[in-house]
């Protein structure tokens, strides 16, 4: 009757390099009577585990086949192996954060349950899930996709339109400390985006009406931003660390307005026979059009400072890597305008460490203050979108060498010892990856 207990297992004597096999067979029961617990066991302990073993082993190894998109051919050096390594283990990562029920992806596996560092990994951020999802339908993981928009989002959006900082990954809303306007904007993005790969206008049809209804949230945001109500509609960055105004957040509404009018475009056809729906239509082109002015005019005003000639995160004023999100992934700015040349040369004099690694910004000290993964890639999708592979191969190799023995990457690198650091197993890192690695090699 106690809640200490151990079992004991005589394995004879071992010699020196001796190994010694067997199976331990585990059954969970509630409230069984002897005979039917008894009996399972029985029945369990028949299995043959050897069988299941290689069930389980050719099972997996036809889900990767069968996401195996990119193809890599020239696996013949360590480096390469390396890439194959982990572009297998992030086949095999995504159906582990994925809830197959509701839809939900998680972050990571959980790695602070008690807390000590952070807020807990094992929640569903729809920011982080719209760079996952990008992943998924990189490797035809596409009804995965299609049911974290039409099933997720649509069960977890509030009915003023806009989705909260995270979820349970069965649709229950998280603890949250602060709001974030990109999670919302991104939503909108990566429904087109879903739409991209897939040309599938049912989709779209079938999310209209919840990105309509996004983007009446976003635009009586940026209706009060710019009647100077700045204070009022402060929102967290995309680290939640700062509130107020953000570049990065305004980049991601911009974008959201920009394929909302591209899905209308889309599905114009659709209500050929509705003259209302069509009027309403041309009525929202018109303000969608105007306010991507204003947001880019605003920008340009408020977060690009004159002194340094730089664009700057918020009114903190310091160097980000999401100003990256200027150019990749939402497309304000060409990759070699002045303005973007200048911030990029501030960030590898501010952000970027001796070992060729990103932080997050000027004096990230998070977990210690090391690199991030995700900012060497986004570094690389950014020399990518300038033509110079080079420089995001350069980008790219870091994050190859730091991952795992088994291919996982890491939310941060260690700057010391250039070993993976934190989390471990990181679903955006790994999408990231998925998202260089597709434009490299593919």
């Amino acid at each position: 009757m106690s809640n200490d207990s151990s079992v004991s297992y005589d394995l004879g004597i071992l010699q020196p390099n001796e190994e010694i096999e067997f199976c331990i067979y585990i059954t969970i029961n509630n409230g069984a009577e002897t005979k039917i617990f008894e009996n399972k066991l029985e029945e369990i302990k028949n299995i043959d585990y050897k069988k299941e073993l290689e069930k389980t082993k050719k099972y997996w190894e036809k889900y990767v086949k069968d996401h195996d998109t990119i193809k890599l051919t020239n696996s013949n050096t360590e480096y390469m192996k390396r890439v194959e390594k982990i572009y297998k283990r992030t086949i095999l990562l995504y159906p582990l954060l994925t809830n197959h029920t509701t839809g939900g992806i998680s972050a990571a596996v959980e790695i602070d349950e008690n807390r000590t560092k952070c807020g807990r990994y094992s929640y569903c951020w729809p920011r982080d899930a719209i760079f996952i999802t990008n992943a998924l339908d990189i490797l035809k993981m596409e009804k995965e996709t299609e049911k974290f928009y039409k099933a997720f989002c649509k069960n977890t959006q509030s009915k003023s339109g806009r989705w909260e900082q995270r979820f349970y990954t069965d649709g229950n809303l998280a603890p949250c400390w602060g709001y974030q306007i990109d999670e919302t904007a991104s939503v909108i993005y990566g429904v087109y985006n879903h739409y991209e790969h897939t040309n599938n206008l049912k989709f779209l049809k079938d999310t209209l009406r919840m990105c309509e209804n996004a983007t009446k949230y976003l635009k009586k945001y940026i209706e009060n931003l710019l009647e100077g109500k700045e204070e009022e509609y402060k929102s967290y960055d995309l680290w939640e660390e700062n509130e107020g105004i953000h570049t990065y957040s305004l980049c991601a509404i911009f974008a959201s307005f920009e394929v909302m009018l591209k899905i209308y475009e889309k599905l114009k056809p659709e209500f050929e026979t509705n003259r209302l729906k069509l009027e309403k239509i041309a009525k929202e082109e018109l303000i969608l059009r105007k306010m991507l002015v204003q947001i880019k005019e605003y920008i340009l005003k408020n977060l690009y400072d004159n002194n340094k000639k730089t664009f700057i995160r918020n009114k903190d004023g310091k160097i980000d890597i999401s100003l990256l999100g200027l150019v990749t992934p939402f497309k304000l700015f060409s990759p070699k305008e002045k303005k973007i040349l200048n911030t990029i040369e501030k960030m590898d004099l501010s952000i970027r460490t001796y070992t060729g690694g990103y932080l997050r910004y000027e004096g990230d000290n998070y977990v210690g203050g090391n690199p991030w993964v995700i900012a060497n890639l986004w570094m690389a999708n950014y020399y990518i979108e300038t033509g110079n592979k080079k420089k995001a191969r350069e980008c790219f190799e870091f994050v190859v060498k730091t991952s795992t023995q088994h291919g996982l990457l890491p939310e941060q690198v260690d700057n010391a010892t250039m070993q993976a650091k934190w989390v471990i197993g990181l679903g955006w890192s790994h999408a990231m990856f998925i998202d260089v690695l597709h434009k490299l090699y593919k």
